[in-house]
């Protein structure tokens, strides 16, 4: 009876266990929306939009007075860990991309207006080559705390700062002993662990690429203490006379919108500060291009939709890109 009774009590303790319960903040931030998921009953949003106005006072080319507005009006500025740390992965990832990823575009997108401002009316080639003497990241240096760069310079790191601000959600959590999140801003993802509510591994959408603005899910994927970023072009596009699309990304080789089959390039690295900025970069290359390049960063796992001769979509799993 005392077996019998012992084990009645055990049920009842362990049918009486709580469950675990996430927390859930959402909000808007960076003109976009976001969305944190994480299992702790501490509400953190209050700590999460003070990091936000941070980065947003560091980086962001749409407020006059931040730290990267004065530098692209050439004011003397000390810049901060944010600035620095996003400006040394830059650099890198230029290097690694010989340019197709580079921060200095930003003039010339916008004279396209593609970007916040800056847009020029009957833009010639006279008016982009002139706008192109001051692209490439290589003539540009941080120096002391301060960057170096020339008058005209116009640095934007719209590509990889949504990236990085995700990963400071993420080491924040960390920070406070959350083991089990999902952080999304504006579509890009840095998740750890298990989301506990579920007793399951995070699973995430990849979109279908849909050029009337509607949106549907191609495939859910389990994503597990890693990060991912997709970068499409089928929103922001020109269509010429012929009916050609010109993505909203720049060459950063000739000045002029990419001509591109690619639709869509997900991305999947350890943060999502890389993966933010290699989506951008790949779509600029194109697909051999990006094919190549991946044969020696395995460590990147990437999904491409693009545009096949006949019209048709078509899907290209690279380096253990998850099926689902």
């Amino acid at each position: 009876m005392r077996k019998l009774g012992f084990i009645l009590v055990l049920l009842v303790l362990v049918s009486c266990k709580k469950q675990p319960k996430n927390t859930k903040i959402s909000g808007s931030v960076f003109g976009t929306s976001y969305s944190v998921i994480y299992n702790n009953e501490t509400n953190y949003k209050p700590q999460f939009d003070s990091l936000f106005r941070v980065i947003n006072q560091s980086m962001s080319t749409y407020i006059s007075d931040s730290k990267i507005s004065k530098i692209n009006r050439n004011e003397t500025v000390d810049v901060d860990p944010h600035f620095t740390t996003v400006f040394k992965r830059s650099k890198e990832i230029y290097r690694f991309t010989e340019g197709a990823f580079d921060p200095t575009i930003g003039a010339v997108v916008n004279a396209w207006n593609f970007g916040p401002k800056g847009n020029i009316k009957q833009l010639d080639s006279l008016k982009i080559d002139s706008l192109m003497q001051s692209v490439g990241f290589n003539k540009m240096g941080l120096v002391n705390g301060q960057i170096q760069k020339r008058k005209g310079a116009f640095i934007d790191f719209n590509a990889i700062a949504k990236g990085y601000s995700v990963d400071v959600i993420g080491n924040f959590l960390e920070d406070k002993g959350v083991q089990n999140y999902l952080v999304e801003i504006g579509g890009e993802i840095r998740c750890k662990g298990i989301n506990m509510e579920k007793e399951s591994p995070w699973k995430v959408g990849v979109e279908k690429p849909h050029f009337d603005g509607t949106q549907s899910i191609l495939k859910a994927i389990t994503l597990q203490d890693a990060a991912m970023a997709t970068s499409g072009t089928y929103r922001k596009f020109k269509t010429d006379e012929h009916g050609n699309r010109y993505s909203h990304i720049i060459d950063t080789k000739t000045g002029y919108p990419s001509k591109t089959n690619l639709l869509s390039i997900s991305v999947i690295a350890g943060d999502c500060m890389t993966a933010d900025a290699y989506a951008t970069a790949f779509k600029t290359m194109g697909v051999k291009k990006v094919k190549d390049f991946l044969v020696s960063h395995k460590e990147l796992k990437v999904l491409l939709i693009f545009e096949n001769d006949k019209g048709e979509f078509e899907t290209l799993n690279i380096n253990g890109f998850p099926d689902k």
